[in-house]
């Protein structure tokens, strides 16, 4: 469905053409709608098309080398999607899906080369919306690659759960052990010392009780915080895996990048001497020396 140029100004990129430079540009960009959950195009499409958003939502995704969906962008109103396939001319890298129901407008690189022509300061714009999705790359590798598995647990942590850490925490340290002795301690010999005007004569019933029931709730949250230290230890052993993977991905792009350039060096040397064999000293001449 073609657009007019009125709706093509209301994209901020487009906002600053004139009249008669936006009717040019509108006659060549195409208006699309899609409806909720349409998918807009998807990996290793070649179509050589990108969006610009004018209403709706719309969702970015890539899969990563554990084909794991993970979201790039949700473009807002004036923003491009697909552009750097576009522009490149090779398929897109990432999948794009309309949430609600959603109009963009499909434009190619000859749209975009009479955009540049007309107003050259437009492609400072595009340059700004590559710069934020490049940044936004970045930041998601970023957060991906260098994730605390201690702050991932307690950004998800229950009140309760906190509790738990706390509690195991102080019953598990010196602090608790020396304190908990000297109460018994003080007492057992009070209660000895009042003999049977004590309100726990021996052999302490009264003490038991409170120590039983101490145990009956100590023991059920020091397993609550076991629990929280083998997820800890879990999403730790896996983040290690991510990054080894990684490392072995560089590791093995570092040994193809040293074979090509092996490669090309014997290519010049082979070069370097193609054609000049070597020529073999003639034999010494004997008879003069007879």
């Amino acid at each position: 469905m073609a657009c007019s140029a009125q709706e093509l100004k209301h994209v901020p990129l487009f906002a600053l053409l004139d009249d008669e430079e936006a009717e040019v540009l509108a006659s060549q960009v195409e208006m699309k709608k899609f409806a909720p959950r349409q998918r807009i195009y998807k990996i290793g499409d070649t179509e050589g098309h990108a969006y610009v958003m004018v209403s709706g939502k719309v969702r970015v995704t890539t899969v990563d080398e554990d084909h794991q969906e993970v979201v790039v962008d949700e473009p807002s109103h004036g923003e491009f999607f697909g552009f750097a396939s576009m522009l490149e001319g090779t398929p897109h890298q990432t999948s794009a899906v309309a949430l609600d129901e959603t109009t963009c407008f499909e434009v190619d690189r000859k749209d975009i080369a009479v955009l540049l022509q007309r107003k050259p300061m437009a492609g400072m714009d595009m340059l700004t919306v590559l710069g934020k999705q490049f940044h936004g790359s970045q930041q998601l590798v970023r957060l991906r690659a260098m994730r605390n598995p201690n702050e991932v647990i307690e950004k998800d942590a229950t009140f309760g759960e906190r509790i738990a850490d706390s509690v195991a925490g102080f019953g598990g340290s010196w602090t608790f052990i020396i304190t908990f002795i000297v109460i018994l301690l003080a007492y057992s010999s009070l209660s000895l010392f009042l003999g049977k005007q004590s309100w726990d004569p021996y052999p302490f019933i009264l003490l038991n009780l409170f120590l039983s029931m101490l145990a009956a709730l100590q023991a059920p949250v020091i397993m609550m915080s076991q629990n929280r230290q083998d997820t800890k230890d879990r999403l730790r052993g896996e983040l290690d895996y991510d990054v080894n993977r990684r490392a072995e991905a560089e590791i093995q792009g570092l040994s193809r990048k040293l074979n090509l350039l092996d490669d090309k060096i014997s290519d010049i040397h082979e070069r370097l001497f193609q054609g000049k064999v070597p020529v073999a000293a003639p034999p010494a001449d004997n008879s003069r020396l007879v």
